[in-house]
Formats: C-alpha cells, structure tokens, sequence
C-alpha cells in the first residue's frame, strides 16, 4: 500500500511540477502546420483549402478572400481542423465567383497571425489567340504552323494531319510544347490539312485546318544564303519551369543550328537539349539560366552566318533572405524589424500587426523593408509579420514583439540642448530624469532628418555615468530633430522633448560633372548639374570655370553666380585642345576642383561636317552607364555613324567605338565602382568628323539590396581590455560572426569616466582586431567602446569595458629619514612616504652599509611593505659607521633614492649610566625628539607626589584599623584563604609563568615604543633617568625576607633601582576614592583582558608603528596581567563581605633580572595582615599587596 501510495504522489508531483514548466517551454509563438496552396478546379467541383494552426489554446481560425472575411453558408463553411470547404465552385461574374486569393487567419491571446495567399482559379480554356494558316513551300524546304492558347492550367498542343494524330517527334517533323509544328525536308507526302487539337482539365479545342501546298523543287536547286526564318523570341519562365527557344533557318546547302550565350558563359548541359533541328529546350530553370541565348545558322563549309538572340528571364517568387526576430522590449523603448526578400519581380514588403496591415505614422515608420516602433506602449505587445510579394507568389514570416512593463520607470530626461559643433557634429547635453534617476542604467539618444517624409531614425546608446554625447555622423546643412530615453532595467521612461538643430554648412565634396559641345569652331558650351545637397553640403553661392588650352599654362577663370548651369565661352581658336575645370563654392568656401576636362574645338573648314549631337549619360547600375543621344534640330547634313570615345579620368583615351547612324543609345559596361569616367561622342560622313560633345560622369557605388535592406553589422564582442603601463592600455576584440569579403575598419571611443567635456573623447581607426591606446593619463579609470565599419555602413558602439592605468612610479623619494640606535647592535629606521597623492606606493627598498662596505659598493637590502614606514636594522658591528638610504616602489618602477643617513655604533656603549645625554650624540637626539622626554623637575615633582600620597594612605589605614580592631581576626583568615586560593591558582601554572618570566621585556631583536606616555624612556644608549646621581631609585620585587622593610621603604620613596639588561614594566592606578566602595583584590589581581589592565598597552596602542608588538612583548605583558588577575572563586562573600572605605594606590614593578625571584606577600604596616606563599629554589612568585584593615 506504501508503494502505491508513492507511485500516486511521485505521480501528482509530476503533474505539478512539470506541466507548468512544459506550458512555459513548449509555448512557441503562434506558427501554422498547414498552410493553403494554389489550386485550380473544375467548376461545381468540391475544394478544401487546408489550415491547421498550432499554439496554445483557444486557437481562432476564420478566412479572407481578397483581404474580405468569407462568411459561411451552406456551400462554403469550416472543418473541425480550421480549413475551409467549399462544396460546389462557382464561376459567376463579379464578387459571387469563389475564385481569388485566399488567407487563414489564426489568433490566440498572444496575437494573430495570416497565413500565405492561395489562389484558387476555376479552371477554364479561352479562344485561338494564333491558329494555323495555309502555306506554299517548295519541296526539300521547311513548313511551320503555330497555334496558341490561353488555357488554365496550362494545355497540351498536338497536331492532326487530315484528322490523324501526328507524333511529337519524327527524323523530319518536331512538335513544340508552345504549340509549333516544323516539318524539315517537305516531301510531296506531307501535302494536306493540319489543324490543332487542345487539352486541358475543363475543355478541348480544335483549330481550324490549313492546308500546305508542296510544289516541286527546280532543278538545279540554287544555292541559298541561310535565312532565320522563326527565331527565338524573349520570354519569361518562373522558376522550376521549362523554357523554350525555337530556332529554324532554311538555305541551301542546309544550316547547321549552334546555340551560344552573349555573356560568353556555356550552357547548362545538365539541364538543357536540342528538340528537333535546332530549337533549344531548358528543363528545371533556375535563375542561371537567365540572360541572352544567340541562335547561329551557318553554311556547311563556309564563314556564310546569321544570328538570332533572344533573353531569357526566369522569375522567382519571394523568398526571405532576412527575416525578423522576435524581440522583448520596455515601455516607452523602440524595437526595429528587418525583412529583405528577393525574388523577380522584386518583392514588394508589407508589414500586418496581428493579421492587420499596418500603415505609417508618426510612432510606427516603415522604410527600406524596415519597421521600427518608437515609444513603444502596451498595446504593441502583437505578433508582426512580414509580407514579401510578387506576381510569382508570396511569403510571411513573424515575429513576437513582449512589451515588458514597469511601474516605477524614471520620469523623462529634462532640459534637452543642442549646439552645433561642425558640419557633421551636434553636441547634446541634457538633465537626468527628476524621479527614480538613480535607477537608470542607460540613455538611448535618437534622431533623425526634420524635413521630409520616412526619414530613418537613428539610435545611439550610452551608459548613464555621462548626459553629453556627440553624434558626429550627420550631414552638412541639415536640420535634425534629436530626443532622449532614460532607461531602467525593467522599463524606460518617455520621451524628453525634442529639440531640432542645424548642422554647420561645409565646403561641397566636390565639383559638378561637365558636358561639352562646340556650336562653332570658335566656342564651347560648357553645361553642368547642380550637385545635389548631399554633395553640395550646404547652399552653393557661386562657381568658378577655369580654362586653358593643352599647350599653355596661362589659365583663365570666370565667376558664375550660383543660379547658373551653363556658360558659352567664345572667340576661342579653332582646332584647338582646351581644357577646362570647374568649382563650386558656398558660404564657408570653395571646394575641391574638378579633373581638367578636355575639348578639341571644330577646324575652321568644317562647315559641312555634322553639329554635336545631344548626349545624355545616366548610370544603370554601378558598373554599367546608358548613354543616348539624338542630333541637334539644326543639323542639316548627313551622318553616316558616331563614335564613341570614354575612359577613366586620369587614363589615356581608348580607341573609339563604331556606331551605325540608326543608333541613338549605348549601353558602356564593365566599369568601377566610383570612379569618374570621361565620355566623348561625335557624329561623321564622307566630309568627316563632327563636332564633339564631352561629357563626365561618375559610377556609384555597388550597393546589393541585401546590404540596403539588412541592419547595421553587428558591433564586435568580447572586447578585452589590459593595462601596459601608466599611460597605455591594449584592447582586443572579437569580430562578429558574418561573412564578408569586404574590408572591416573599427573605431575604438576612449575617454575617462565622467568626462563632461564630450569634445575630449578620442576616437581611433584600426584595421586590426586589437589596439594600444597610448597617451592616457595615469591612474585614471577610463571607459573604452569599439564599432566596425564595413562597405559603407556601421555598427553599434560595443558594450562599455572599463580599464584603469597603471599609477606611476614615483618620482620622489621618502623623506624624513631617521636612524636611531636603540641596541648596541640593533637601529631603527624611520620615514614618511613620498609627497605624491595620487602615486600608490606598494614596498620600500633600504639599502644599508657600513663605511667600507659602501666603499666597495656592497649594499645590504631590506624591503618593507608599502603600509610600514619603518624597519630595524640588525647585527651591526661597533666601532662602524653605517649608511642608510630608502625608496618608494611600485608596480610600475622604483623611485629615487632619499638622500644618505650616517648612523655611528659606538664601539665603548655603557648601557648603565647616563652620560649618553651629556655627549649630545645625534642619535639620541633624534629619536628623543620623536618621543615625550621626562626631565628632572619632571621627575622630582612625580616623587614628591607619589610620596604625599603614601602618607595619606598610611593615615587612613591606620584610622581604619583602630576602628575595625574588633574584626582583625576575620578579616585577616579571610584574606588568606582569598590569596591561598589565588596561589594556588598561579601555581598549577606555575611552569609557564615562570618560563615567560625568564623572558626579558626587551631582547635583542625587539625594542618597546613608550609613545603612549609611560615613565621610560629610551635611547641608544638605554632608559633615561631623570637625574645623574647613583641612587637606587627603582623598587625590585626580590624573593629575599630579610629585605622586606627595605622594599617598603624604598617603595613609600616611590623609586626602584635599574641596573644593565634589565627591563621594566611599570603600572600605576590611581584608586578609588568612594569611602562606600568594597574593598576587593579585583584592582591588584586584574584580568588581562581589560582595557586599562596596562599602561604598556595603552602605549603600544597610541604608538605609530602600525600596532605592532614583538612577541617578547606580548608574553612579558601577559604575564604582568596574569599576576594580577582575579582568579573566579573570589568573590566578595570570599572576603567575608568586609566593607572596604577605600583602596590605597597601588605600583607594581616586574622587572627581569639574571635570577628572579618572585614571592606573594602581603604587608600592612600594624602587621593585622600577612600571608606568605610557597617559594621554590629556582623561582618563586612574589607578590607583595597592600590591603586597608577591614572593619
């Protein structure tokens, strides 16, 4: 039962967890399975057009006939599936007939989508267009009949000969599918009556009957020139279909029949054969079967030949070569479409929101196959899909637009501005939005042209740490209209106002193309176009016409005003080469000149030669020019042909071209892109030649329609970026995954963050993949963002990348350097960090040599962390002088040395007395100055103090005791179980304790920093003492009894002997002056933990040497706190809950010496309590404490 009852959960948790995973996953965006077809049907027959959509359900499917829903009835209604039936096609007049094209339309919650157009036709079979006619040839010669017909679908065409069936195909009669009967050969058999007979699914014809009449040949048969007497004729043939092309020439001998292409290409063997004597038939045809077929019939044996061409064009139905993606975008963004499609005819786009065609407005644009959605708002959430269409068919493809929404969006970028900056640059600067601006991420800088219709909008988007930027790619004296978007993650705010702006007028890019002609061998007429606005870049204000003739340097210029596009120079020399150039000029200036352009004036007896024809120059395309002319009205002589001259500008002139009188027009094929030719035309006869007319022209650009219908290429990825040095950074970037076999430029934006001056951006061409931007500044972040160029068009900018440069090295060395000798072997070294605030510093370099080392050059090296100003210098030998120096270093480099520090170690050093002070050594000197420096009056006013308040202890004690006499006995048991407790304590550590109190508090490799404001002080030499003369003035606890009134003594003076090697710690607290405080050991045994339970490490802490304690320290101040500390069973019920008036100040002195003995006393001066602790012979731990009789 468990089992089964696991199977059902495991069973439910499935169904719970996985159907609203799969409901996410398996949505896909509405498609259709079937889609209907094109159809032809007999009337009355029964049709189905399929359609069956998938998606998520309900699913709503309804048709249209020619953009018209049909609406349902007994005879046309909806299957189950979503196709449509109609029983019984009808072919009335008008809207009634069921023929036309027709939609499914399928829509859920998401959107809806249309199906392709099918067409249904009703088939049919329309009248003869061409029946047979009766002939008479003669025998051995050739007979050709035709018939033709529109039928749908298309029909079979076979021929009668007196009503019996013909075969297609025999040795000497050839039957094509156009409907052609050839008969090679004619014999007197093949006399009689041929009709046609034609089938198609609705209906069956027969021609009327001709008759061939055979008469007999002469004899002896003449020969005979061959004649094309049916050649083949243009046509068009979709694609997939055959296409034929018929060819039959008579002549005697009889012509053998050759097929050859004009574009020098050979012919599909594969897919193409000869049908007959010579008629080419192309099966299968696809689009590299198009272009001109010429037909040859030439004679047996000889050069006797003529020629028949005709052009084949294969049409193709749409088919998408781009197609949109489905995009999700915010509020308020904009979302761009792309759909390019090919096909002959070329495809017409149309665009349908959710199966209705959209329409331009002023939020929706359509341009070049583009559909871009400004501003977008919530009911833009649709499927869109793009129809390509031609005659030949059609074809959709879609795509999902998700508006995402957001309530707290940014309000609108504010205050908008716009100032020119060139010609091709306008700086916009705005405000960022008033409300949620901290939430931008980014901006998305639109604009696009003011005047006109359809202008393409631009887009450009920024990273929201600027609100500047530069658009630098606009036209010259052009107005543009400009808005900004803020944009959040999940939303973007509206539109901010737009603002319109004039670029700068330029000089033109470049001069007008002339044309020439000569109305007399005296002048020239010189004519030109006005450059359009994109060449002229601004309003031309003049031009200016230079000439000379080919075998002088003298030029002669003459001003035209700007309204002016021809100009006739007279008196000029006849049969003459001159040569002339032109420029034009606007309000900024002029700008670059044409190429001298030359023209031979007419001879002067040339009276009867023909004038200069009219010539006219228009390119087809790239690399192909149309030249057409016609010759001047007032011409009155004969013209027997032209020729025709052109070649590059800068290139020797080519021979001419031989053109017939007939010719008025020239196709000039096989040029450059871009380039700017030079045509020359003239007319002759049997005079000579004519007048010439010249003329100039350029080649556009080759520009596919895939390159103008596509969007941008994408901008590069992976952009990387890595710091060399304080003032370059190396960029590498990935090249977007298309193909192309153009050249790709980038342009790498370098600036740093927050750059407010958009005027300092650089901007840096490469043809490579990587840069290194040089010339930055140092330990600057900057941002960086890269976009490639390719034939004409750009990409985006990349995402921004951020690099820091390196910071320099430095360039100043540490100053303040200070040595000090603080043992006799062991100095400290002290500096601050070089002035330089924006130079990171990461060690420091000390160098270090005695005199003779430095001599030889052997420095000794000590590296210090960047955060540690100061090091020790060790194992220094007496008697030397050693020279110090230091230096700031970085990643980057080393700097400067600071200026050499002399230190002398002294070879006599007496560590137990003071004459240190009186030799006034520089050492000394300086490291005292570093620290707070006790003098005698200092020092006699603090023993004066401590000694005044000694006595007044002592009298408050003693009135205490005589008050509390009562209670003596208590008080003392309770003190000594307290301090038993205490020992024993101490005593199960006793070994550790006694091992850290071996250690001395300062060893050789550690010194102790008394900034902290503690009584010792210390120089090279070793503690200060506040005066010369030899007392004893520092209190040691000795482990001797026989000494204990001389401790008590010298401890009321408040002094302690020091002799050499010897450390001390000192700790002073004052007490507690409440006369209601309970006295306990707390104070004398404090924990070392607390925060005041040292002076030492008070001092340390104030100390500027990072914090730092040696080790020595750290166990030689706990073990001072450790002798203190309270243990846990001490309590005040422990001490008999005595109520202490107060506490008497306390001092306690550790102090290393060659043997320390340490003792726990207790000393009261009425003697009313004392306690000795255990002692040992190697150690013993001495404590001596000062306790107020209890009452």
């Amino acid at each position: 039962m468990a089992l089964v009852k696991r199977k059902l959960y495991q069973r439910l948790l499935f169904f719970v967890v996985f159907l609203p995973i799969s409901g996410v996953l398996c949505f896909s965006e509405l498609f259709f399975i079937k889609e209907p077809h094109d159809v032809t049907v007999i009337r009355r027959e029964a049709v189905v057009l399929d359609c069956q959509a998938h998606g998520e359900s309900p699913i709503n499917v309804r048709w249209l006939k020619n953009g018209v829903k049909v609406l349902e009835n007994e005879r046309v209604y909806l299957l189950s599936n979503g196709s449509l039936y109609i029983s019984e096609v009808e072919s009335r007049r008008g809207d009634k007939s069921d023929e036309g094209l027709y939609q499914c339309l399928a829509q859920n919650k998401y959107g809806a989508i249309l199906s392709q157009k099918a067409r249904l036709t009703i088939a049919s079979m329309s009248a003869f267009a061409i029946q047979p006619t009766s002939i008479v040839v003669t025998e051995g010669s050739v007979a050709r009949f035709s018939c033709k017909i529109s039928a749908h679908p298309p029909s079979i065409i076979t021929w009668e000969f007196n009503r019996v069936t013909l075969p297609l195909a025999t040795e000497r009669i050839t039957v094509l599918p156009s409907g052609v009967l050839q008969i090679h050969g004619v014999q007197r058999a093949d006399a009689g009556n041929y009709r046609c007979i034609v089938t198609n699914i609705a209906s069956r014809r027969r021609s009327t009957e001709a008759t061939l009449t055979v008469t007999p040949a002469p004899t002896p048969y003449p020969p005979q020139r061959p004649r094309i007497i049916a050649g083949p004729q243009n046509i068009s043939v979709s694609l997939h279909q055959s296409a034929i092309l018929e060819c039959m020439a008579t002549g005697n001998p009889r012509p053998i029949i050759s097929w050859s292409r004009a574009d020098s290409k050979s012919i599909d063997v594969y897919n193409t054969k000869v049908l007959g004597n010579g008629n080419l038939i192309i099966t299968d045809i696809s689009l590299q079967h198009r272009g001109l077929y010429m037909c040859r019939a030439t004679t047996p044996g000889t050069r006797n030949y003529t020629v028949a061409s005709a052009n084949i064009t294969v049409l193709a139905p749409p088919s998408l070569v781009e197609w949109p993606e489905s995009l999700t975008r915010p509020r308020a963004g904009t979302a761009r479409f792309v759909c390019q499609a090919e096909g002959v005819p070329t495809p017409e786009i149309n665009w349908f929101k959710n199966g209705e065609k959209i329409q331009s407005n002023g939020r929706i644009k359509m341009y070049n196959s583009k559909l871009v959605i400004n501003q977008i708002i919530p009911e833009d959430d649709a499927i869109y899909q793009c129809q390509a269409e031609n005659e030949q068919g059609s074809v959709l493809y879609m795509a999902r637009l998700i508006v995402v929404m957001s309530e707290d969006r940014p309000s609108a970028p504010r205050n908008l501005r716009a100032d020119t900056v060139s010609s091709s640059a306008i700086l916009l600067a705005w405000e960022r939005p008033q409300y949620n601006s901290d939430k931008v991420i980014a901006y998305s800088v639109h604009y696009m042209k003011a005047e006109g219709l359809n202008n393409e909008e631009y887009q450009v988007v920024i990273g929201n740490d600027t609100t500047r930027y530069i658009i630098d790619d606009l036209e010259p004296a052009r107005n543009y209209t400009f808005y900004v978007v803020a944009y959040m993650p999940m939303g973007a705010s509206r539109m901010s106002d737009n603002v319109f702006q004039y670029t700068l007028e330029d000089v033109p890019l470049r001069a007008p193309e002339l044309s020439l002609t000569s109305r007399s061998p005296m002048d020239i007429q010189v004519c030109w176009q006005p450059l359009t606005g994109k060449l002229s870049r601004g309003r031309v204000s003049a031009y200016r016409l230079s000439y000379r003739t080919s075998a002088e340097n003298t030029v002669s210029q003459i001003e035209l005003p700007a309204d002016k596009t021809q100009y006739l120079l007279e008196n000029l020399q006849p049969d003459t080469i001159y040569l002339l150039r032109i420029v034009a000029a606007t309000s900024v200036g002029w700008g670059e000149q044409s190429a001298w352009t030359s023209h031979r004036t007419p001879k002067a007896s040339s009276a009867r030669v023909p004038m200069a024809p009219e010539l006219h120059l228009e390119p087809l395309n790239c690399t192909t020019i149309l030249a057409h002319w016609q010759l001047a009205p007032r011409n009155s002589v004969s013209v027997q042909g032209y020729r025709l001259f052109y070649h590059e500008e800068s290139q020797s002139e080519r021979a001419p071209l031989q053109l017939r009188a007939l010719d008025n027009t020239y196709t000039i094929g096989g040029l450059d892109p871009r380039k700017k030719y030079h045509v020359k035309l003239l007319a002759y006869n049997f005079v000579g030649e004519g007048y010439q007319a010249d003329q100039t022209i350029s080649t556009p650009g080759c520009v596919s329609v895939r390159d103008r219908l596509v969007p941008p290429p994408p901008p590069p990825h992976n952009v990387y970026t890595k710091t060399n040095s304080s003032t370059a950074v190396f960029l590498h970037w990935g090249r977007p995954a298309f193909t192309s076999s153009h050249v790709v430029n980038y342009t790498v934006r370098c600036n740093p963050v927050g750059l407010q001056n958009a005027s300092l951006v650089l901007y840096l061409q490469t043809n490579k993949q990587s840069l290194l931007v040089r010339d930055l500044e140092p330990n600057t972040k900057y941002e960086f963002a890269v976009r490639l160029h390719i034939d004409q068009l750009s990409s985006p900018w990349s995402p921004v990348v951020y690099q820091s440069t390196l910071p320099d090295a430095p360039t100043q060395p540490p100053f303040n350097v200070k040595v000090t000798l603080i043992e006799k072997d062991t100095a400290l070294v002290s500096w601050k960090p070089p002035d330089e605030p924006n130079v990171a510093v990461t060690h420091y370099t000390i160098l270090y040599a005695s005199r003779n080392a430095w001599k030889a050059g052997e420095w000794q090296v000590l590296q210090k962390e960047g955060t540690i100003t100061m090091a020790l210098l060790e194992n220094l030998k007496p008697g030397q002088i050693y020279f110090v120096k230091v230096s700031a270093s970085n990643n980057v480099g080393d700097g400067p040395f600071s200026q050499t520090v002399e230190l002398t170690v002294r070879a006599d050093l007496s560590f137990g007395h003071d004459q240190r002070l009186s030799r006034g050594s520089t050492q000394s000197t300086a490291f005292s100055d570093g620290f707070y420096h006790l003098d005698q009056k200092s020092m006699t006013g603090i023993t004066v103090g401590v000694c005044i308040a000694l006595i007044c202890i002592i009298i408050c004690a003693f009135i205490i005791i005589c008050r509390g006499k009562n209670r003596k006995f208590s008080a003392v048991k309770t003190l000594r179980e307290g301090v038993d407790t205490s020992a024993g304590h101490l005593g199960s550590h006793g070994p550790a304790v006694n091992a850290d109190g071996s250690v001395p508090m300062m060893s050789e490799n550690h010194f102790i920093d008394a900034k902290g404001g503690t009584n010792l002080i210390i120089n090279s030499i070793g503690p200060v003492q506040p005066s010369t003369e030899k007392k004893e003035k520092w209190f040691s606890f000795r482990g001797n009894g026989n000494k204990d009134s001389k401790a008590v003594q010298n401890m009321r003076q408040g002094t302690a002997s020091y002799q050499l090697g010897t450390t001390v710690l000192t700790y002073e607290e004052e007490p507690s002056m409440s006369p209601n405080q309970p006295t306990t050991l707390q104070p004398l045994l404090w924990r070392p933990g607390d925060s005041e339970g040292s002076s030492t490490s008070e001092g340390s802490h104030a100390t500027g040497d990072s914090g730092r304690y040696s080790q020595d320290e750290t166990e030689m101040t706990n073990l001072s706190s450790g002798t203190r500390s309270r243990p846990p069973s001490l309590t005040a019920e422990d001490s008999g809950g005595s109520d202490c008036s107060g506490l008497p100040e306390q001092s306690f002195h550790l102090m290393k010496q060659s043997q320390i003995d340490l003792k726990l006393m207790e000393s009261v001066e009425n003697g009313c309590c004392h306690h000795d602790a255990q002692s040992s012979s190697t150690s013993a731990l001495s404590l001596q404490v000062c306790v107020s009789e209890c009452v």
